[in-house]
């Protein structure tokens, strides 16, 4: 025994491989029997070994003092005697053996049998070879330690045995990616429950026949479409029916395990199939679809293939609620929304770990792996302000993209599914043609994402029966790949055949089931049952005081004075032990005079107030922005930091979470750098949560443009199209101030060739008070409408654009302001200039300068919807007044003037002529140099008051 000890003691297990040893002496001191005698006889003397501070040894002696021990006898060969050379060998091999393990975990998945097709090339890994670690047929039957597997619950095997284990477990129809994981605790769960069983599920023949039930549903809706309706795109699932069997698992086994609420975003492929074979939509209504009706309250509609649904199901573990996200063609592009929503459900329920809401995410594989949004919402997964306690990701693996494409073209990773790899997700690649590892998997990742709170991945790879969309013809790309496709029997059959050999069914069953639902088919019938109709949902959102209202400028958004300065001075007070930042104690300094009514509101305040009346009458309000809590321009200041702390050690305090005692929550977060993913994730929130002021801050406007997506497709159309109401409000920073092309426009034009159908708002408010009404406006009144406010920056600190405390108290959002100068003469007035937002100011102090009364100036605070009677009505008093001028900062090309022009003309009389004042048309949004900047803006002004107005256009 002497000799063997020395000899482990010596060898380089407690150099490069000292983390085995530990690992071994950790389960040691746990339990001493669960280690291979060898090692049980050499840490039982080690206990008693003289520690380096020279105490003897006591059994439970801490792991460090221990890892110093071996450095200490490594260094100065204080314990060290040569041993036999036998010893020396077979302590190498047995850290050859567990390098060998690692391998099959790290690489196994590799040389999974994974293609249904068998067209993917198996390569030869030399590390799973164990002749690679000099280990020969010989050392095949020799016994070895296996205390850090899950194989057997023996303390020694064979690596015969092992390498069987290993391969079996690893490398067949099932391929895991988890080692790249740093949280050792998740590994070895890992490997416990794939390791313990093999792989392989142990399912009783009443669930294999539910799995083949599933498929046959499956396959069964694909084929009857495909004959009923030829040629008509449904994007079918043919391929890759264990979806249906693995989405069938989610339901019953998350309802197992408590939740009780699922929201699914998925793309096309298998949309359809899941509606009808998961969710219960009825068949016939689904061929109503194809054969041509359509709803007659939605204004547009959209394709079946991308209309969301909702129902309630009976799962293994009592109701769940099951959501549809309505998705557009780009795809990948539902995944943020879907968490927004998720997000949103979890905290009505104060869901904190999200065991009651989960987020199912489905993706096809060159989409997962190529488009960016699916990079910006997994960095969001573990963040405070986004995070949904892990999302189950689904890929429906065709192997081929979604339409020609070769692998090879269509990524630059191995897997499809490498992107997860940033947030150190697990991947559970599996074979489709193996149905019951499919739902064994899922059923695995589940669990996971219960016990980890972290997102997880199962890869289903299969493949796509049909070409992208059933008008496709994909042989005359993929020929060879298409002729194996065309002599599978399906997944269907090959499972319907194994478990006829194994006896769980007679031959004819597999058919009988083919029959019965093509009957459910014909005669149109639900094929899920039960769906629950009469469940009621205490956390569901009512909607109903929303729907049907008609449109209306004004809401009473006034707060009575007292109250007002009460409130004032709640938003501005601070703990006694609180250190506040000089510069903010002047700011608050400051506020709590405006809250007094001693000097004007700023813009800042003027939010705040807004804020924190809407919060003290029982609104939630979340905001999010790259710089939300301070302020872009540091004028929010809505979070304040102690300087005698950090802020991640407490060191922060929010006003407006302290407004009063019952007040709704107030939640602002800087979110990550990201435009598109957080953008989509608060119109999610805000399509799930109504009674919510939920706000997006673009650090500067321009930065929206990399969120256009969300804004064409949901924002803009979701009503239109889904008949979804949102009031997400939208903030962007907007305004010419020399600063260049990227930091001036929040690109109006856009907006405003996007609006229809009183689809949202498009709003720049110019004051304080303009804020305040306006932000308490979108709740205040009864429907919901996304609300777009272009806000500025130098009006943020601008005197001319404060309000008096009076106006919050005595008036209302103005979406036409008028001319505000008592020494204007109307009927003196000869020009009315006309604009949006900052240039007012420029106007106003150039008129001043010039003397000229005989020009008045408009606001247009609302765009769109326009308020034509609040317009006329000001124009109306200007009689003589021949030319009507539009003043804008942006080039001419952007900007308003496109849009505005219908409805000034619409609003002028007989005689009256239009032009325009402003900068000329131009390729960017704006110059990058100061000067040239300066330069037209003062052109413009010059323009607007010339005497003989050169630009007008057209008489009415």
């Amino acid at each position: 025994m002497s000799s063997q000890l020395e000899s482990l003691s010596n060898s380089y297990l407690f150099g490069s491989n000292a983390p085995y040893v530990e690992e071994l002496y950790e389960a040691y001191l746990d339990n001493p029997g669960s280690v291979a005698e060898e090692w049980r006889n050499y840490f039982d003397q080690l206990q008693h070994l003289p520690a380096p501070d020279g105490k003897e040894g006591v059994r439970d002696q801490a792991h460090a003092p221990i890892q110093q021990s071996f450095a200490e006898r490594a260094k100065n060969n204080a314990f060290v005697r040569h041993s036999a050379q036998s010893d020396l060998a077979f302590a190498g091999k047995q850290v050859y053996v567990q390098s060998l393990i690692a391998a099959y975990r790290s690489l196994g998945a590799r040389i999974a049998d994974l293609d249904p097709l068998k067209r993917q090339d198996r390569p030869n890994i030399p590390e799973l070879d164990p002749a690679f670690y000099g280990l020969t047929e010989s050392d095949l039957d020799q016994v070895y330690s296996a205390t850090n597997t899950y194989f057997t619950k023996s303390e020694t095997m064979t690596l015969r045995d092992m390498l069987k284990a290993l391969r079996d477990t690893y490398c067949r129809s099932i391929g895991v990616e988890f080692m790249h994981i740093s949280d050792p605790a998740a590994k070895r769960w890992i490997q416990e429950r794939l390791e313990s069983t093999l792989g392989v599920p142990a399912y009783a023949p009443e669930r294999k026949r539910h799995i083949l039930k599933q498929l046959t549903e499956a396959e069964g809706l694909e084929r009857y479409l495909h004959t009923k309706y030829v040629g008509q795109k449904r994007f079918s699932l043919e391929g890759g029916e264990s979806f249906i069997a693995a989405m069938d698992e989610v339901v019953n086994h998350a309802g197992e395990n408590g939740v009780q609420e699922i929201v699914v975003g998925m793309a096309h492929r298998g949309r359809l199939n899941l509606l009808v074979n998961i969710m219960g939509k009825m068949p016939g209504d689904l061929f109503a679809e194809f054969e041509g009706k359509y709803s007659q309250v939605l204004i547009d509609g959209d394709v079946k293939y991308h209309n969301g649904f909702s129902s309630d199901l009976s799962t293994r573990g009592g109701p769940v609620h099951l959501s549809l996200a309505f998705n557009p063609s780009h795809l990948e592009i539902v995944n943020p929304v879907v968490e927004g929503s998720v997000r949103a459900r979890q905290d009505r329920r104060n869901d904190e770990e999200g065991d009651q809401v989960m987020p199912v995410l489905v993706h096809g594989d060159a989409a997962f792996a190529g488009q960016g949004v699916v990079m910006e919402t997994l960095n969001l997964a573990q963040t405070r302000g986004y995070g949904t306690g892990g999302t189950f990701h689904i890929v429906i693996n065709n192997q081929i993209g979604f339409t020609t494409s070769d692998p090879r073209d269509s990524r630059s990773t191995l897997y499809c599914t490498d992107v997860v790899k940033m947030i150190e997700a697990p991947v559970f690649h599996v074979n489709g043609d193996d149905p019951e590892a499919v739902v064994y998997v899922t059923e695995l990742a589940l669990d996971y994402r219960r016990q980890f709170k972290h997102d997880v991945v199962v890869d289903i790879v299969c493949f796509r029966k049909l070409g992208h969309n059933e008008q496709d013809t994909p042989s005359l790309t993929q020929p060879l790949m298409y002729k194996s496709i065309g002599q599978h029997p399906g997944t269907r059959k090959f499972y319907a055949d194994k478990l006829i050999a194994q006896g769980v069914l007679s031959d004819n069953e597999p058919d009988d089931m083919v029959k019965d639902y093509r009957q459910l088919m014909e005669d149109g019938q639900k094929t899920v049952e039960p769906v629950l109709t009469d469940y009621k949902n205490k956390y569901a959102t009512d909607w109903s005081p929303f729907l049907n209202a008609k449109w209306t400028d004004q809401a009473d958004t006034a707060i009575p004075l007292a109250e007002l300065t009460r409130i004032g001075e709640r938003i501005t007070t601070v703990p006694d032990n609180f250190t506040v930042h000089p510069l903010v104690k002047r700011l608050l300094g400051e506020r709590q005079k405006m809250a007094r009514g001693e000097q004007p509101l700023d813009w800042g305040m003027g939010e705040h107030l807004a804020f924190a009346t809407l919060v003290a009458s029982g609104y939630p309000i979340r905001i999010t922005g790259q710089d939300s809590g301070r302020g872009t321009f540091t004028h929010r200041h809505a979070v304040l930091h102690d300087q005698k702390r950090e802020r991640w050690n407490d060191g922060a305090y929010i006003p407006l979470q302290n407004v009063s005692e019952n007040q709704a929550l107030f939640s602002v977060i800087d979110s990550v750098l990201s435009e598109e993913a957080v953008l989509a994730f608060e119109y999610g929130y805000a399509s799930a949560e109504p009674n919510t002021l939920t706000i997006w801050e673009a650090q500067f406007g321009d930065f929206v443009n990399g969120a256009q997506v969300v804004i064409d497709q949901f924002i803009s159309s979701g009503e239109a199209k889904w008949g979804r109401q949102c009031g997400l409000t939208l903030m962007l920073p907007h305004g010419y101030e020399g600063q260049g092309p990227e930091h001036s426009s929040a690109r109006i034009e856009r907006f405003l060739q996007l609006c229809a159908d009183n689809n949202m708002q498009v709003i720049q408010p110019t004051n304080a008070a303009q804020i305040f009404h306006v932000l308490r406006r979108q709740m205040i009144r009864p429907f919901r409408k996304p609300l777009i406010l272009f806000t500025p920056k130098s009006l943020l600190r601008n005197k001319d654009a404060t309000s008096p405390l009076t106006d919050l108290a005595e008036k209302h959002f103005m979406p036409v302001i008028g001319e505000t100068h008592d020494d204007i003469n109307p009927e003196q007035v000869k020009r009315v200039l006309i604009c949006s937002g900052k240039v007012y100011y420029d106007l106003m102090n150039a008129r001043k300068e010039r003397e000229r009364n005989d020009v008045v100036i408009l606001r247009i605070e609302q765009l769109y919807p326009f308020a034509h009677k609040a317009f006329q009505a000001e124009l109306q008093k200007y009689p003589n007044a021949k030319e009507i001028i539009w003043v804008q900062d942006e080039p001419q090309n952007q900007g308003p003037w496109f849009y505005i022009q219908h409805h000034l003309y619409e609003n002028m009389t007989d005689g009256q002529r239009l032009g325009y004042a402003g900068r000329s048309a131009s390729a960017s949004p704006a110059v990058g140099y100061l000067a040239k900047h300066v330069e037209q803006q003062k052109a413009l002004i010059e323009q607007a008051f010339a005497d003989k107005f050169k630009g007008v256009a057209q008489s009415r």
